[in-house]
């Protein structure tokens, strides 16, 4: 079966992913698909270390600023809207190249894991939601961890619409969403791809963490989030609960003080980083590109890549 050609450069947040995304993408003809779960919304630009438009180079992306942050995006809709930007990159005879830290989503993507929708318990599923109403998004979270504790970790308990799809599953099948997912997970992949995995000296990360931070806050973070909540985007969403967000929305809402919101920034963010290597560990036929084995020059960098995508028949010889 002839399979269709698939790029992922991935790797921890303040990498360096969106410069060297741009140069990999004006080389070996291109375009990008973001595998982020805030880039993806509007008005959410500083926070996100959104991709700008001088910084594309001419290099079309998608899944960047295209959602409202009111919509509720997850992986099955990342899944759906990424497809979608394939068809268009191979009708134009190009590479996807699949950029950003989620590999959550990204394994969904290389694996096609099925996330649709089936006719469910509809009358559970209202005793679930008037059971929030009265007891709270932590309430139902607590319920889900005890029979399905991967889910409970992975799903943010504000998140009441994937919470209650998750016990809907368990008490539909009788075992977890979590282990149907990891069974997608473990499926032949439908692709020909290249996963590459740009990584850093972790106190050299972190150190680029901590600036990047301090840029963010220079360049308006804070009258970021006051504008979106003006314009009625609270801290209930599911789009205010990204890291940044969150804690300028505490900081606006008097919990403490812009110092110590910084720093929680900066620290949520180096745990961030940690959780995504360890993921990024766990992957098979992962491609490690560990930057100071290559004198930190994109050029020596690129070359690797195409290297390892010629191995891979991904381009030709």
């Amino acid at each position: 079966m002839n399979k269709k050609n698939l790029v992922v450069l991935t790797g921890p947040t303040a990498v360096g992913k969106t410069d060297l995304s741009v140069k990999l993408a004006q080389k070996f003809n291109m375009e990008i698909v973001s595998a982020d779960s805030i880039q993806v919304y509007k008005y959410m630009d500083i926070g996100s270390a959104k991709v700008r438009p001088e910084e594309m180079k001419g290099i079309k992306h998608y899944l960047v600023d295209e959602l409202d942050p009111k919509v509720d995006f997850n992986v099955a809709v990342f899944k759906e809207m990424a497809y979608k930007a394939f068809d268009e990159i191979y009708a134009k005879g190009k590479i996807p190249l699949i950029v950003g830290g989620t590999g959550f989503y990204i394994q969904a993507l290389l694996k096609d894991v099925n996330f649709e929708e089936e006719d469910g318990d509809t009358e559970y599923r209202a005793y679930l939601e008037q059971l929030a109403k009265d007891n709270g998004a932590h309430y139902l979270n607590c319920m889900l961890a005890e029979v399905d504790k991967v889910s409970a970790e992975k799903i943010h308990e504000n998140n009441i619409k994937r919470t209650i799809r998750a016990l809907e599953f368990f008490k539909i099948h009788g075992y977890p969403i979590s282990a149907h997912n990891e069974k997608e997970m473990n499926s032949e992949s439908p692709f020909n791809y290249a996963y590459f995995v740009l990584n850093d000296l972790r106190e050299l990360l972190y150190k680029r963490i901590n600036m990047r931070v301090d840029i963010m806050e220079k360049e308006g973070l804070i009258d970021e989030v006051k504008h979106l909540r003006e314009m009625g985007y609270d801290r209930s969403l599911v789009s205010m609960q990204g890291i940044g967000y969150k804690e300028v929305c505490a900081y606006i809402d008097g919990e403490m003080t812009l110092d110590k919101t910084l720093e929680l920034i900066k620290k949520e963010s180096r745990h961030f980083a940690k959780r995504q290597l360890t993921w990024f560990r766990r992957e098979k036929d992962v491609i490690w590109v560990n930057k100071n084995e290559f004198d930190y020059s994109d050029d020596k960098i690129l070359e690797y890549i195409g290297t390892k995508m010629q191995e891979k028949g991904i381009i030709a010889c």
